[in-house]
Formats: structure tokens, C-alpha cells, sequence
């Protein structure tokens, strides 16, 4: 039900929106009749795209279900960016309604008219640039120091990614890319925290990412934890197509690394909203491990961090944010989490929240870069001999 009801909003919130910068559109070009009946026709086939493609992928998986999906994508990014267009406009209009400051010809048909191509070449520049920014992560040079002896380690060479949202946009071309940056790095443990796959599996399988993903590889391993989005196209299947190719998924358990460190792994917090099945309590987890020895929590939504400073963890790692991806939601994150993006600290415990390497949605970041966290985990200096 909370499911349902959470759609019906997207979907009233989506329509209404596309209503409003499209009724805000047909006044800057009435005087043209034609234009204006070719812009209605652009505009709908643009508004209806991606739900269609998402239901043509579900029906029968192709490539007119993938441009859809792609047209559509690009669209959602460029909505946001007109609404906020529109809505700029509007209240400057409303101000000047109580303290008249704008020129009339601010309120002549020509300037509507070349404020509308104006706000298409702005928004279209945005898109691409945006979209440009999304496939070329940043390597992440971070420190964290551990204040407890780890065996015979005083370090660990360890990458964190996350959010690649694996399907139709972040295909086999993006991840071989992101794998040949990690393999640049040389780390000796890999660490993804949640959200490898985009919801529906097929177009996994299509493409066969599998075999792609199997060039992953760490001397210590590749472990990973479920994303809301793993849930929201069914976990379990998701899980057991990537644990066939290479990657390790900690589900509410907790391995011992190498002998000198605890990795805590937690299914995602939605795993009840789409399952019924409450996730294990981390206090029962965190009785699973010994506390002389470092503790690194896996956990996708950086949420709920007192809790996890309070049973003993010692370092959270976790993405989902993708720190707004587009601005300014980046400042709506900021408000919901305590750690929207990078480093943080809760009582003893260390936090670092990774913006994600992929994109979910659009394929397009304005408000953040994708990232590869090259990090260096230091532990006491007085290790065990």
C-alpha cells in the first residue's frame, strides 16, 4: 500500500508539473499556430517516453524500449530545470505585481517568444554538460584512521563505490570504464555500497554485464550490500545473478577480513517496504564481533547513525544520496541527511558517504560528480606481532 501510494504521488506530482511549464510554453508562442502544434506533439511524446519505455522493458525488452527509456531520462532532468524556469519567472512577475520594477516589454509577446528559446538553449547546454559530467567519475583520495589494532595490519587499501545503477542507461561500456579506473588504483579490497543494479534485472541479462563484472577483482575480495533498488526489481534474483560473477553479498551477516577486521553487511532499510521482512537488528550483528578488532558497517542509506555509533561501529560506509545528483536538490539531501556526501563523524564513529559512481533516473549530474573513493584505512600503530 505505502508503495501505491508513494507512485500516485510521483505520478500526480510528474503530471502536474508537465501541465505547468507546458500551458507556461504555449503562452510564449500563441501567435504561432503551427509551431505551437508541433511543440504539443514534441512535448507529450517527451512527457510520455519514459513511463512507456519502463512498461514496453517490462512487456518486451528491445531497442525502442531503450530509446524511449533514454529519451525519456533526459527529459526528467530537463523538467525539473524548466519547471524552476517557470516558476523564477512567475514570482518575479508576482513581486512585480506589488512593487511594479519590470519594463513592459518584459510583458510583450516577442520577449516571451525569445525568452522560450532562450530557456530551450540554456536548458539543452545544461543537459549536455551535465550529461558529460555523469560519465567521467573523479578518483577520491580519502584518510580515515581507526584507533584500534587490526592483526598484523596497520592499513588497508580499500575502494568504495556505489549507486551504478547497472540496466539501460549504465551499460557494459560505463562499467568497463569505472573497472579500468579501480584496477588503475590497485586496491586491495573492493566495497559497494548498495544499488549495483537499476531495478529490473533484464536488461542486465541482456547484455550480459555479468561477464563484465567478473573482471571486478581484489586480492581480499569484491563485497557488496542490497540498495532500495535491488528491492524494488526483486533482490534475491539480483543477488544471485552478481554472486555468479564475482561479487560477495553480505546480507546481515559479518565476515572477518584477513583476520584483522569486522565487515558488517545490511540489507537495505526498504527491504521491509517491499518485502514485509524487517532487516536483523544491528545490535544483534555488532554481538557477531569482537570489539578489539575494527569495525566497518555496509550499509546503502546513511540512516539511523546514531544507532550504529552506539553499538560500537567504528567506520559507516554508505551511498543512496547521490548527494541530489541534480541541483539544487543537492540542498534538499543536505536537509534530510546528516551526511549527505563525504566525510562525517556521529560520538566515536566515522561516517563517509560516497555520492555514487552512477546515475539513477537521468543520466545527468549537475549537482555532484560521480566518484571512485580511493581510501586508506590507517589502524593502530601498535599492531600485533
Amino acid at each position: 500500500m505505502s508503495f501505491f501510494i508513494f507512485f500516485f504521488i510521483v505520478i500526480t506530482v510528474y503530471i502536474s508539473a508537465n501541465v505547468y511549464i507546458f500551458r507556461k510554453g504555449l503562452l510564449a508562442i500563441a501567435s504561432y499556430p503551427l509551431l505551437k502544434l508541433y511543440i504539443t506533439i514534441f512535448f507529450w511524446f517527451l512527457v510520455s517516453a519514459y513511463p512507456a519505455g519502463r512498461i514496453i522493458e517490462k512487456l518486451y525488452l528491445s531497442y525502442f524500449s531503450d530509446f524511449l527509456i533514454w529519451v525519456g531520462s533526459f527529459w526528467l532532468a530537463a523538467l525539473l530545470y524548466f519547471f524552476l524556469f517557470c516558476l523564477l519567472i512567475d514570482l518575479l512577475r508576482l513581486a512585480n505585481s506589488f512593487v511594479p520594477y519590470l519594463p513592459s516589454l518584459v510583458f510583450g509577446e516577442k520577449f516571451r517568444f525569445y525568452l522560450f528559446w532562450f530557456s530551450l538553449s540554456v536548458i539543452g547546454v545544461l543537459l549536455f554538460a551535465g550529461y558529460l559530467n555523469s560519465i567521467k567519475p573523479v578518483i577520491k583520495n580519502v584518510e580515515i584512521d581507526i584507533p584500534k589494532a587490526a592483526g598484523r595490519r596497520d592499513s588497508l587499501h580499500a575502494v568504495l563505490i556505489s549507486d551504478i545503477h547497472l540496466g539501460t542507461i549504465v551499460g557494459n561500456g560505463r562499467l568497463e570504464r569505472i573497472i579500468s579506473e579501480i584496477d588503475r588504483i590497485g586496491p586491495e579490497i573492493i566495497m559497494i555500497a548498495g544499488d549495483l543494479v537499476d531495478e529490473d534485472l533484464q536488461p542486465v541479462l541482456r547484455q550480459d554485464i555479468g561477464h563484465t563484472l567478473k573482471k571486478l577483482d581484489a586480492p581480499l575480495g569484491v563485497y557488496a550490500v542490497t540498495g532500495n533498488h535491488e528491492y524494488i526489481g526483486g533482490a534475491d534474483d539480483a543477488v544471485e545473478y552478481l554472486e555468479k560473477h564475482g561479487i560477495v553479498f553480505i546480507r546481515d551477516s559479518v565476515l572477518k577480513i584477513d583476520g584483522s577486521f569486522y565487515l558488517i553487511g545490511r540489507e537495505d532499510t526498504d527491504m521491509f517496504r517491499f518485502t514485509g521482512r524487517k532487516r536483523q537488528p544491528l545490535e544483534e550483528l555488532a554481538t557477531l564481533t569482537c570489539e578489539e578488532y575494527p569495525v566497518v558497517l555496509l550499509d546503502h542509506q546513511p540512516v539511523n547513525l546514531q544507532k550504529a555509533a552506539r553499538v560500537g561501529i567504528d567506520l559507516q560506509l554508505s551511498g543512496h544520496t547521490h548527494h541530489g545528483q541534480l541541483w539544487p536538490l543537492n540542498y534538499i539531501t543536505s536537509a534530510i541527511y546528516k551526511v549527505s556526501r563525504g566525510y562525517g563523524k556521529v560520538a566515536n564513529m566515522q561516517v563517509y558517504v560516497t555520492s555514487g559512481v552512477g546515475t539513477w533516473g537521468p543520466p545527468v549530474r549537475t549537482g555532484s560528480r560521480p566518484e571512485i573513493i580511493n581510501m586508506k584505512i590507517l589502524f593502530d600503530s601498535e599492531i600485533e606481532k
